[in-house]
């Protein structure tokens, strides 16, 4: 029986980790953390359970794909609902918007609310399907870097249709135009941080993500989003997947160019695959220290990142819902200080998510678990101990004054990630969450191949390649290297 040898058990991982044993290979995971997930985990705070990562749910049919290999049903493993509404969104001249499942629904909310046509809005999500039809066989099902899995019809579709796809400018020029209204812009330019990306930068293709949410939709795991990572390690012990946790991988094997295993403080194991879901940068700088790095790659511009505060609420907010998004005013002096200052503005955009909106058992009755996120910067050696307690103050006093009530008084429990934690935790470089930005229009071009160039046997998958962060990404990632593994 063949051997492979998994580095992480991130979504990506565990994907992988399934698909592997399912082709009939004996599998080990190694994982540096005590648990399986990555950033995909929970926490509890006192009596309030958080899930401590991604808290967005789309393209549930990625799981779905998997289980099916295996045999099992996803459902009975996972089961999830499709949200409605998605979310509330808070902007700072008083509007309040409500933005439901039905994508016709959602246009008319719009126009009612920001007096932007429902045709405009019902065009703009044609386009951003369009995109998503022309693209995804090219840049998401696929590695981009092999030349004989490209399609010609594809390639000629997407070529007939360049205009479509905006690879020339950025998303916020694309949503100005075609929406005008300024709200209605930053409520189609947020999607940018869906990777951690800057919209007045990143290119208007990238329009392609509004599509995964208003067009397919946005859903929730009925056992909260851990469940998601869960579902999928409990399907890989069934499977007999081993898992050695609090083992971290010190060094790749080589002989001679071809990758035949790992070593670990406890000792050196062997197998005829490595794939790694490390971090790519951390991959080569610590792992790979006899093969030169793809330095151009390693030093592309990173994500963003985040700051979360974990908060159990001694009360309940009858106007908030799952998902809540607070705007800042000025939404481009926001990005110009997280990309450029890599700093916090003091006006920043406020997501909070609660979970005990649908999972009454996530916090006491009458209470509520709030994850307060907003954008941050990578970690290039700011003075977080100052700006972290600054950006609660701003938060709280955001927050306050857009929904006209106290909230301090309330905050009974309370835990914290930052860019730092997100580092030693998951190994993200720099504590980017999606690996590098997608701030230029070959971005996708840059990012990492999920196989070695150098070294046979080598894959690499997760959110720092290709093609990117986010559950469904990393998802794809895993395919995609099942697909490169040759068949025996």
């Amino acid at each position: 029986m063949k051997e492979v040898i998994i580095i992480g058990s991130g979504v990506a991982g565990l994907a992988s980790s399934v698909r592997m044993a399912v082709r009939g290979y004996k599998v080990t995971v190694f994982e540096a953390n005590s648990y399986a997930g990555g950033k995909l985990t929970e926490i509890m705070v006192g009596p309030y359970r958080f899930d401590a990562g991604p808290s967005l749910y789309t393209m549930p049919q990625y799981q779905e794909e998997l289980f099916e290999l295996a045999g099992k049903r996803y459902q009975d493993y996972a089961p999830y609902v499709r949200l409605d509404p998605i979310t509330h969104y808070f902007f700072t001249d008083g509007t309040f918007l409500v933005a439901p499942a039905d994508k016709a629904a959602f246009a008319k909310a719009v126009e009612e609310t920001l007096g932007v046509r429902s045709g405009q809005i019902a065009q703009h999500l044609d386009k951003s399907q369009k995109i998503y039809e022309l693209t995804a066989n090219i840049f998401l099902n696929q590695s981009l870097h092999k030349f004989q899995h490209y399609k010609p019809w594809d390639l000629l579709k997407a070529g007939a249709n360049l205009g479509t796809l905006d690879l020339f400018r950025s998303m916020h020029d694309a949503n100005e135009q075609q929406l005008k209204e300024k709200r209605a812009v930053q409520l189609f330019d947020r999607f940018a941080t869906y990777n951690g990306s800057n919209p007045y930068e990143a290119p208007a293709t990238l329009n392609i993500i509004p599509h995964l949410e208003h067009n397919i939709g946005a859903f929730f795991p009925l056992k909260g989003m851990h469940a998601i990572s869960q579902s999928m390690y409990k399907l890989a012990k069934e499977l007999g997947v081993e898992f050695r946790f609090n083992e971290k991988v010190e060094e790749i094997l080589l002989e001679g160019k071809k990758a035949v295993g790992v070593r670990t403080a406890q000792g050196s194991y062997r197998s005829d695959i490595v794939i790694s879901n490390m971090d790519i940068v951390p991959t080569y700088r610590k792992l790979l220290p006899k093969v030169s790095a793809p330095e151009k790659t390693l030093q592309q511009p990173r994500s963003s990142s985040a700051l979360i505060f974990y908060w159990g609420i001694k009360k309940s907010f009858p106007k908030l819902h799952i998902h809540n998004i607070f705007f800042s005013k000025d939404y481009k002096k926001e990005f110009s200080l997280l990309f450029d200052k890599k700093t916090l503005p003091e006006d920043m955009t406020v997501y909070v998510h609660i979970s005990s909106k649908l999972l009454k058992e996530d916090a006491p009755e009458g209470c509520e678990n709030w994850f307060v996120m907003v954008n941050a910067p990578n970690n290039q050696g700011q003075n977080w101990d100052e700006l972290i307690p600054l950006a609660r103050k701003n938060i709280l006093r955001k927050l306050e004054s857009m929904l006209g009530e106290s909230i301090e008084p309330f905050i009974e429990a309370e835990d914290l990630l930052e860019p730092r934690s997100i580092e030693s935790r998951t190994g993200s470089y720099l504590g980017a969450l999606y690996g590098s930005s997608s701030n230029n229009k070959f971005a996708a071009f840059l990012r990492h191949a999920n196989f070695s160039s150098k070294v046979s046997g080598l894959y690499f998958l997760g959110g720092s390649v290709h093609p990117g962060g986010g559950i469904p990404l990393c998802m794809l990632s895993a395919k995609i290297v099942d697909d490169l593994i040759p068949r025996s």
